[in-house]
């Protein structure tokens, strides 16, 4: 088949900041010898697109021009539409300085990357949430992340040594060099994508099949395998899906599956747009936009972060700018009595349809272990969820506990932790002194080392969760933004906050340690609730009365939520399943 010539990349040209083999060995020796700044994994994730030509026209890390540009006019400073700022945020420190080149190196301490620091300024967290996000909200995931970026943010010339390593899915991992090869050899000029960063069911495959007929073309399944809404399917298992559907469902030469490492901003109608010129990069001339597309849910009021078609109208706005046409994606739903999918518009009402929805996916069928219907998703994906969520009571879960200190918050948790093994859950428990006497030994009180000392407690607690278990967790946790950023590392449909809300006074009468006292005589300085402050829970999933309520009480109460929730198989159930095997044994 003769190759087909794709739309040229956004600018006309790929930017490749890989340095040759020749000069790698001297610059690696070189890189050695420099202040090292190590980065975080959004910032891997952005320098991997950077390097390979996913975001051009774009270079280089933001100086403060292209930075300001882009917040106020969603334009680069050459004038190219480019609505997300990309940044390198850095704490001040003597080695960051103009003109000084510093070696970029991940969580790893692998060399990535040499930069000269050409620019270098500070920037506005509440700025840039309000006008890339239209939030301050902290429950917007970028906006809570945002609060422990650095203060500076640094631009200058880069020279990528290695890009990041990846041992998954080696082959499906190609940089838009590669992909556009791939696409070219498919023989179609059109190229339609889907973003994705969901498991496909049969509605998608439906859609993006329409797709590849209404433009003629080849369709680029383009999944984010990067850092998605935090709670999503892990991309390990999406991406078995992908592979699933493209083998046995697609032609083999209109569609091509191609991984995306991307950092995603959840920025709603601006990340669309931004989905637009990456995809142009990879050689798509097209681009599926659903409602609410790159959303990231709903804010502290329960109210959606963006309108549902915020999104495809920005996209739509910039199309012809970009280059890129916008594939409506349309409502879908099965008619039973058919046997097929059609648009919700072409259907007459009193027609029977049937439809479900992602939350339903979750708490109705894979959390109940129940089996998704082949009208709605291909068995060999159903398998493939079952064996990666299995029912919410085998699931894991944390539970944070948080209040001033003498709350109640440890007598509470060590109740509920007995009743909860009673009930046959296996039970991790992170109390904030002990944990203070081991994983965070020679940690201060300070603002960052408490910050430090709960993200530790965070990080093993989603570890627990990752693996089914229960972790319990009780610690002062004084800061929002830090118990936000835990319950991303969690997983928001798996981090029950549990705010044991009991006034200062009492807390002070209650105290066996004479913390308080010893605040109030100006020998403890910065104590929680007297001269530093604990912000509270603004919308915890329980909050606890801990003056009138004993904490055996207390624990029932929690003890009932996961009952409600899934989380324990209720009484009834349990003696339903033990009777069944009994019968069977029988």
């Amino acid at each position: 088949m003769v190759k087909a010539k794709l739309i040229p990349p956004y600018g006309n040209k790929l930017v490749n900041l890989l340095v040759s083999p020749e000069e790698a060995d001297e610059l690696k020796a070189y890189a050695n010898r420099l202040p090292s700044i190590q980065v975080s994994e959004r910032v891997v994730c952005d320098l991997e697109i950077l390097a390979t030509g996913g975001f051009s026209p774009l270079d280089r890390f933001m100086g403060q021009k292209g930075y300001e540009r882009v917040l106020n006019e969603m334009r680069l400073a050459n004038g190219y539409v480019f609505p997300i700022p990309i940044t390198l945020p850095v704490e001040p420190s003597p080695e960051i300085k103009l003109g000084q080149d510093i070696a970029i190196r991940d969580a790893k301490n692998e060399l990535l990357a040499v930069m000269t620091i050409e620019d270098m300024y500070q920037w506005d967290k509440e700025e840039m949430a309000q006008k890339v996000f239209g939030t301050l909200d902290l429950h917007h995931p970028l906006v809570a992340e945002m609060s422990r970026w650095g203060r500076l943010n640094i631009s200058g010339q880069l020279r990528v040594l290695n890009l990041p390593r990846h041992y998954d899915f080696r082959d499906l991992r190609l940089t838009p060099v590669q992909t556009r090869e791939r696409l070219s050899a498919a023989g179609h000029e059109n190229v339609v994508t889907f973003q994705t960063r969901n498991p496909m069911h049969k509605v998608h495959e439906e859609l993006t099949k329409r797709a590849i007929q209404s433009v003629d073309g080849t369709l680029l399944l383009h999944p984010v395998v990067g850092m998605t809404k935090p709670g999503d399917v892990d991309y390990f298992t999406r991406v078995r899906t992908y592979k699933t559907l493209v083998s046995r469902y697609y032609e083999p030469d209109r569609v091509v599956l191609s991984l995306l490492p991307l950092a995603m901003r959840m920025a709603g109608p601006r990340e669309a747009v931004w989905h637009m010129i990456i995809r142009r990069n990879y050689g798509a001339n097209h681009l599926i936009v659903g409602r609410d597309h790159a959303g990231a849910g709903k804010d502290s009021t329960g109210k959606p972060f963006y309108g549902p078609y915020d999104a495809p109208e920005m996209a739509e706005k910039y199309s012809d700018e970009i280059g890129v046409k916008i594939v409506p994606f349309t409502m879908l739903v099965y008619l039973p009595g058919e046997g097929r999918y059609e648009e919700i518009s072409k259907v007459s009402s009193g027609t029977r349809t049937a439809s479900i929805s992602g939350t339903q996916v979750r708490e109705e069928y894979l959390s109940n272990g129940k089996t998704l219907p082949e009208w709605f998703t291909r068995p060999e994906v159903a398998e493939i969820l079952a064996e990666s969520y299995p029912p919410r009571h085998k699931q894991g879960m944390c539970l944070w506990f948080t209040g001033l200190s003498s709350a109640g918050k440890s007598t509470t948790a060590e109740i509920l932790t007995q009743q909860l093994i009673e009930h046959g859950r296996q039970v991790t428990v992170l109390d904030g002194d002990v944990v203070r006497t081991h994983l965070s030994k020679g940690l201060g009180f300070s603002k960052e080392d408490r910050d430090t000392n709960i993200r530790r407690i965070g990080f093993v607690a989603a570890e627990v969760v990752r693996h089914g278990g229960t972790a319990v967790c009780a610690a002062v946790s004084p800061y929002r933004a830090t118990r936000g950023d835990v319950r991303r590392m969690v997983g928001d449909d798996r981090f029950i906050e549990v705010f044991v809300d009991t006034p200062l006074e009492v807390c002070e009468k209650r105290d066996q340690k004479g913390l308080y006292a010893k605040t109030r005589r100006g020998e403890i300085k910065g104590f929680t609730g007297i001269d530093d402050p604990y912000e509270p829970p603004l919308h915890p999933e329980i909050r606890l009365d801990a003056v009138n309520h004993s904490p055996e009480e207390n624990a029932k109460i929690i003890l009932d939520y996961l009952i409600e929730q899934g989380f324990i198989c209720a009484p009834e159930r349990e003696v339903r399943i033990t009777a069944g095997k009994d019968e069977k044994d029988e």
